[in-house]
């Protein structure tokens, strides 16, 4: 199972990132809750965006939010000093030993045990 951040999703929608639609298409494949709530929850979501986003959650696992996530999400905003978002998602692969597919890998970076894959070139 691969974690798909938020931005994975959003660059997925372009043309010039249509490589990325096996990863948001693959049932094996899951987002944090966190995910299901950043996304649509943008201002600047266009119509076609939010269509678009809800079919990817209806195919991705949504993980829970539950007491190990939240526990891992408060240690690495302590450890890490990181944003809440970032915290949820970095814990959900962390708990689920699951790789993290982002663009942002800055944010994950300093994370040990966690595997960050860009999968933009």
């Amino acid at each position: 199972m691969k974690i798909i951040d938020s931005n994975i999703i959003i660059y997925s929608y372009q043309s010039a990132f249509s490589s990325l639609k096996s990863l948001v298409t693959d049932t094996d494949n899951a987002i944090s809750a966190i995910t299901k709530v950043e996304i649509p929850g943008f201002h600047g979501l266009q119509p076609g965006e939010k269509t678009y986003c809800e079919s990817v959650f209806s195919i991705l696992k949504v993980q829970p939010l539950d007491d190990r996530v939240l526990d891992e999400a408060i240690r690495l905003r302590r450890a890490h000093k990181m944003k809440i978002g970032d915290s949820l998602v970095a814990a959900t692969a962390l708990v689920h030993s699951a790789e993290l597919f982002t663009r942002n890998t800055i944010d994950f970076k300093n994370i040990p045990g966690l595997t960050i894959v860009n999968p933009i070139p």
